[in-house]
């Protein structure tokens, strides 16, 4: 629910329900590349994104002096390990916060987790449209690189360094246990 998908240049991917899962776990998302993209232009777009209404997160108070802090965990399986971006922007898509996690084994479910400061910046929506848009990327254009660690400018959501997924014919990318949470637990 409220799971989406960006996939705007010349690779493409299957999407469905998958029954492999971590212990505890009843389904996962599955995304399959069919086709690859090796040569990603700058405003190349491929993530799979969540967007939280904003009545669900207007109590984080971001865009004021009390934004509290967040953190997102999941868990993730992927057969193209190495280091990941995820971005959080706010419904106008001007101000972000990029973070980065790593897939240290292939076809290995691991929980990550990455907590953040509330953005004391910006406008954010507290009504029943988009509050917080999270971008887990699979291998955008250098218009989405930033700097991790820090809110900013921008419609960001990986850093110069993170993996291009897309880029490889047949790679998988399992998610499940998707969870945000306000505090640093």
């Amino acid at each position: 629910d409220r799971f989406g998908f960006n996939c705007s240049g010349g690779g493409g991917w299957n999407a469905q329900q998958s029954n492999t899962v971590p212990n505890g776990f009843s389904k996962s998302q599955v995304l399959t590349v069919t086709t690859a993209d090796a040569s990603i232009a700058a405003t190349d777009a491929y993530s799979m994104f969540h967007k939280v209404e904003g009545f669900n997160c207007a109590d984080l108070g971001f865009g004021t002096a009390s934004a509290s802090t967040v953190t997102l965990s999941f868990w993730v399986r992927s057969s193209v390990t190495g280091t990941y971006g995820v971005g959080f922007n706010n419904n106008a898509f001007n101000r972000s916060y990029v973070a980065t996690y790593t897939i240290n084994a292939a076809n290995t479910w691991e929980q990550k987790t990455i907590t953040l400061t509330g953005d004391t910046s910006g406008t954010w929506t507290t009504d029943n449209s988009v509050g917080l848009n999270i971008s887990f990327d699979l291998g955008s254009g250098t218009n989405y690189n930033a700097t991790a660690g820090s809110w900013g400018a921008g419609s960001l959501s990986r850093t110069s360094g993170t993996v291009n997924w897309i880029a490889t014919n047949g790679a998988t990318f399992y998610i499940t246990g998707v969870q945000l949470e306000k505090g640093s637990t």
